[in-house]
């Protein structure tokens, strides 16, 4: 499905075969005279009516009639009329489920009416409805491309206005959820940088490198190396930087990283057979960070920003990084290898590591889908987040409660973790001796281990869940950052 956003109501329900309206169900069952007046007498009527055999309770409710009228087809979907402080006050998961169950489809001329509290809730519901339609399918017969007309109005009828940098985010979170679904076989190390030089084509004040094969180690990338140097598609670092034109003095040099691992065998401590399927999505991180870049970039914010791939597959073969081996990582630090499936820390301890001492960036965001303990953690919904800068840590929490893209903090302290890691023959192992002991905060400790000596505020964003629902990308990650690059280059005009 294609999106076309309307900005006045009545133009967008001209000849409309199926209607969609999402509303809190206090909303729907007494429209507001404004709200009314847009729709329609007979559409008013019809909607109060479906409203009336709804029960939205937690997580929304959907029905669907013929009308025998214009639209034939209507829908009505009743979200909750409230929600914890831990959710997001658009409800995101409950536009979702209600778009989905409405079961719009290429066959007519569709459109989709939310009716949302307060006009900064846009965002997030349109994300939702993206999240709804995935780009990516190879079934067979799924050739035809739809239109569905959407507006977003207030209480009172009111469109809203949808600015470029809210369309480019919600297109951006749906292209990263297409690289997530894409086969692993076609999207490896190689293709998947393609697709970022694609993506960021022709965006001003953007330049590219990449760094691959035994080059790597000659920049003292061993963690990417060693973990992608066995697979057919060569391992690298693709680095994107972005310079404003003009840059207020104060701003932050911020850099986004993320975990490109395309695909994750688990390596020679190999994933048994049901744990391998759905490993192509090992890279949600990288394609998080990539839409959010590009999303940031061309919308030409005052701040410098780089963005840190760290592309890999982790493979199986004669030449695979072994259990025992010891690394030497970007930060200097010495690693001895304790599990070859822990592989991901290794990729961003090189990556942060890069971003900070060679970038020059004070602040860095890593992306990725670190450890299955973060569903465990903070559920399918929730990033865990980790960082060393408690003013960040809040920024992000905002940041997920205003997108939708919802986060939660875990434990940051360093002196309760390192031991975790220790080794007798390195600086540190790269997997935990106990797995019960706050796994995903020693994840990230491993990661923050490796620029504990720069003064860099750091954020760990471990998305595992949100990333990949239902066998289906999701784009998450992306207007999560999106926003917490644009807040803190806010911050930093309001400090000059």
């Amino acid at each position: 499905m294609k999106f076309r956003y309307a900005s006045k109501l009545g133009g967008m329900l001209a000849g409309v075969r199926h209607l969609l309206v999402v509303a809190p169900e206090r909303i729907l069952q007494d429209p507001p005279a404004g709200l009314g007046a847009a729709l329609g007498q007979a559409r008013t009527t019809r909607v109060r009516t479906l409203a009336a055999e709804l029960r939205a309770g937690d997580l929304g409710d959907v029905a669907t009639t013929l009308t025998g009228g214009e639209p034939a087809r209507l829908s009505v979907g009743a979200l909750p009329n409230r929600v914890s402080r831990y959710n997001c006050a658009a409800r995101p998961e409950s536009v979702q489920r209600v778009v989905s169950a409405a079961r719009l489809t290429p066959d007519h001329k569709n459109a989709i009416l939310l009716v949302v509290d307060d006009p900064l809730h846009a965002l997030p519901v349109l994300l939702a409805v993206g999240r709804a339609f995935p780009l990516f399918s190879r079934k067979s017969g799924a050739g035809k491309v739809g239109t569905i007309s959407v507006c977003v109005v207030d209480v009172a009828g009111n469109p809203c206005t949808i600015d470029p940098t809210t369309r480019a985010t919600v297109d951006a979170s749906r292209q990263a959820a297409r690289l997530v679904d894409a086969p692993p076989t076609e999207l490896d190390p190689q293709a998947l940088a393609k697709e970022a030089r694609k993506m960021l084509r022709g965006i001003a004040g953007v330049r590219c490198r990449e760094i691959s094969g035994p080059a790597l180690l000659q920049n003292g990338l061993a963690g990417i190396h060693a973990v992608g140097r066995t697979a057919v598609a060569a391992p690298r670092m693709l680095i994107a930087r972005y310079t404003p034109a003009r840059s207020r003095r104060g701003q932050r040099k911020i850099a986004l990283v993320g975990k490109g691992v395309t695909y994750d065998t688990g390596g020679l401590s190999i994933k048994g057979k049901t744990a391998m399927p759905t490993m192509k999505a090992d890279m949600g991180g990288a394609a998080a960070a990539l839409a959010a870049f590009s999303v940031l970039a061309g919308a030409r914010i005052p701040a410098p920003l780089s963005l840190v791939l760290c592309l890999a597959e982790n493979a199986v073969g004669p030449t695979s990084y072994k259990p025992d081996d010891i690394l030497t990582l970007h930060s200097g630090k010495t690693v001895e290898v304790n599990n070859t499936d822990a592989e991901g820390r290794l990729l961003l301890a090189d990556g942060v590591s890069f971003a900070v001492r060679e970038l020059g960036a004070d602040c860095v965001l890593d992306a990725a889908t670190l450890t299955g303990a973060q569903l465990v953690s903070t559920g399918n919904l929730h990033a865990a987040i980790v960082s060393n800068s408690e003013e960040l840590e809040q920024l992000v929490i905002a940041a997920g409660r205003a997108t939708g893209d919802l986060v939660h903090p875990l434990i940051f302290c360093p002196e309760l973790f390192k031991r975790e890691f220790a080794s007798p023959v390195a600086d540190m192992r790269n997997s935990v001796k106990n797995r019960d002991n706050a796994q995903s905060s020693c994840a990230a400790q491993f990661i923050y281990w490796h620029i504990e000596d720069t003064s860099a505020d750091w954020c760990h964003i471990d998305l595992a869940g949100p990333a990949f629902l239902a066998d289906r990308g999701t784009g998450y990650g992306t207007a999560l950052m999106v926003d917490v690059v644009r807040r803190l280059s806010a911050s930093a005009n309001d400090r000059d």
